[in-house]
């Protein structure tokens, strides 16, 4: 197949690749899908004990402060919310928009 792509390679020193370059409306689209992917640092801290909202949380670097203005919340509301092991399907959703990604990525 000779289809033309967006995607760019970018080779390292030693000529071998090191980045690739997709279009941001591409990578846009990629990660509002959420690809259902979690990553590895998010699955080992729920294996040590968090829940996975903070787990996400704290892999994307952000204080339960933060996350509290971003949800219309006091801090010690979302931090009821981050302890709990059960929530509402609705608090799910503004959490997981809260953090860039999809509920389902939630469901640890």
């Amino acid at each position: 197949m000779n289809a033309p792509t967006n995607i760019q390679i970018i080779n390292g020193p030693g000529g071998t690749p090191a980045f690739v370059v997709i279009p941001y409306d591409q990578y846009m689209a990629d990660r509002a899908q959420g690809d259902g992917l979690i990553p590895h640092d998010v699955i080992s801290r729920t294996v040590d004990g968090a829940t996975p909202v903070r787990a996400w949380r704290e892999h994307l670097g952000l204080t339960q402060a933060e996350m509290a203005k971003r949800l219309g919340v006091s801090q010690s509301a979302y931090a009821q919310q981050e302890n709990s092991e059960r929530l509402r399907k609705a608090s799910i959703e503004k959490i997981a928009e809260a953090l860039g990604i999809s509920p389902a990525q939630l469901d640890i």
